[in-house]
C-alpha cells in the first residue's frame, strides 16, 4: 500500500475498479451562445464519484454544441479568453446572413411540417467547424473548472433546446488496434466528403474494425495521414446546401459572410449597432483588425490564434482539425459500436487537390478502463 500513499478513499476505489463511471447529462442552455462547466451541473454525489477518477471523457450528441480541445482552452486561459475566441468566430459568421442552408424552402429533404420548426442555424454550424469544436474530448480531472461545453445554438425561436451529453470517468486509456483507410475524393479543389456515404464504403470499414475488437468503452480516432495536406476533419451535419455551398464559400473566402452582413449594415445604418458599421466600412484586412479590436483582444494570444485562422487561407482556417475522435461503447446491447447523435457525420474537407484519387486516414481504436 506504500505506493498508494496520499490517495483518498474515493480515488483508491476508482483505481481498483475495472469499469469506468458513465453519466448521461441533459443540459438546458441559458442563451443561444452559452458555456457550461458540465461537472458543475452534476449532482454532488455523482460529481464526487467522477472526481475520484484521474481522467474523464466528454461527449456531445450535437453538431452546434461541443467542446474545445482542453489544450487549446488552456492556451486561451479558460473562461474569458475562450469566450472571446468563440465570439470572434460568431462575428465571422453572423446570424441571419444569406446562407443557403437557412433557405428552408430549398431544403427538399424536409417535410412541410419540419420546415416550420427547423432552426436557421448555418452560422452555428460554420462557427463550430471553424473554431475547432469537437464532439468528443478527454481531459485530466483536477482542481479548477472542468471541460467547457460550448453551445452555439442553444435557443431556437425563443425556446431553449435540451442538449444530451455524457461524461465518463476512467483510470487509463490504451491503444487496442490501428489501421489505415483510404477515402475516395473528387477532382474538385474545394470539396467535402461525408464518411458515412454508403457509396464510399468507408464507414462500413470503420464499423467492422470496431466490431472486431472487444472494447466496452473507448474512442475511435480518425487522423489525416502525415503526408496529407490542404485538408481537415470535422464532425457535423452533412446537409447538402451547408456542405456543398456555404462551407465551400467559406473555404474560398473566410470573411465572405461577415463582409456581406457589413454591406447590408451600410445600406440600412439605423437598423444595426454602431460597432457593426465600424467594420463594414473597411477592406478585408481591416475587417479582421476591427473584429479583434472590438473584442478587446489586441496583442493577445487570442489575437494571434484568430489571425492565423482568419487571415484568409483555408490552410490556417482549419489547421486545428486534422483529427477527430468518436465515442465507442457496447452500451446498446449489440456489441461495440460508434456512438453518434442523429445528425452527426465525420466529414473530410479539402481546399486543394491532392494529386491522388483518395486521401489516407490513420485510424486508432483505444479502450478506457
Amino acid at each position: 500500500m506504500a505506493l498508494l500513499r496520499g490517495f483518498g478513499p474515493e480515488r483508491l476505489e476508482a483505481l481498483m475498479r475495472c469499469d469506468p463511471l458513465e453519466v448521461t447529462l441533459d443540459v438546458v442552455p441559458r442563451a443561444r451562445f452559452d458555456m457550461l462547466d458540465l461537472r458543475s451541473c452534476l449532482p454532488a454525489e455523482k460529481r464526487q464519484r467522477l472526481n475520484a477518477y484521474p481522467r474523464s471523457l466528454y461527449w456531445s450528441s450535437h453538431t452546434t454544441a461541443g467542446f474545445l480541445e482542453p489544450a487549446t482552452a488552456a492556451r486561451l486561459f479558460v473562461g474569458p479568453g475562450v469566450a472571446a475566441y468563440l465570439q470572434a468566430f460568431r462575428a465571422l459568421f453572423p446570424e441571419g446572413a444569406d446562407y443557403e442552408h437557412d433557405h428552408l424552402e430549398r431544403r427538399l429533404e424536409l417535410a412541410p411540417d419540419q420546415r416550420l420548426i427547423e432552426p436557421r442555424n448555418a452560422d452555428s454550424h460554420l462557427a463550430f467547424i471553424a473554431a475547432g469544436l469537437r464532439p468528443c474530448v478527454t481531459s485530466r480531472n483536477g482542481p479548477g473548472p472542468g471541460v467547457c461545453f460550448v453551445d452555439l445554438d442553444g435557443i431556437n425561436d425563443g425556446r431553449p433546446r435540451t442538449r444530451r451529453t455524457r461524461i465518463i470517468g476512467f483510470n487509463e486509456e490504451h491503444e487496442v488496434a490501428r489501421t489505415r483507410v483510404e477515402v475516395p475524393v473528387s477532382s474538385h479543389a474545394v470539396d467535402s466528403i461525408n464518411l458515412k456515404d454508403p457509396r464510399l464504403g468507408v464507414y462500413d470499414q470503420l464499423r467492422e474494425f470496431v466490431r472486431a475488437h472487444d472494447v466496452s468503452k473507448g474512442r475511435l480516432r480518425l487522423a489525416l495521414a502525415e503526408q496529407e495536406r490542404h485538408a481537415g476533419l470535422t464532425v457535423n451535419e452533412y446537409e447538402t446546401l451547408l456542405m456543398r455551398h456555404d462551407l465551400p464559400e467559406v473555404l474560398r473566402n473566410p470573411l465572405r459572410f461577415a463582409i456581406e452582413r457589413g454591406r447590408h449594415a451600410l445600406a440600412e445604418p439605423r437598423k444595426v449597432p454602431a460597432k457593426t458599421l465600424g467594420y463594414a466600412k473597411y477592406d478585408l484586412v481591416r475587417v479582421v483588425n476591427q473584429l479583434v479590436d472590438t473584442l478587446g483582444l489586441h496583442e493577445s494570444l487570442v489575437e494571434r490564434l484568430i489571425a492565423r485562422s482568419m487571415a484568409a487561407p483555408a490552410a490556417r482556417f482549419l489547421r486545428m482539425k486534422r483529427s477527430v475522435s468518436l465515442l465507442v461503447s457496447d452500451g446498446q446491447g449489440h456489441g461495440p459500436c460508434v456512438v453518434e447523435g442523429t445528425y452527426q457525420s465525420p466529414i473530410l474537407v479539402q481546399w486543394n487537390r491532392t494529386g491522388r484519387s483518395a486521401r489516407a486516414l490513420d485510424v486508432t481504436l483505444t479502450a478506457i478502463s
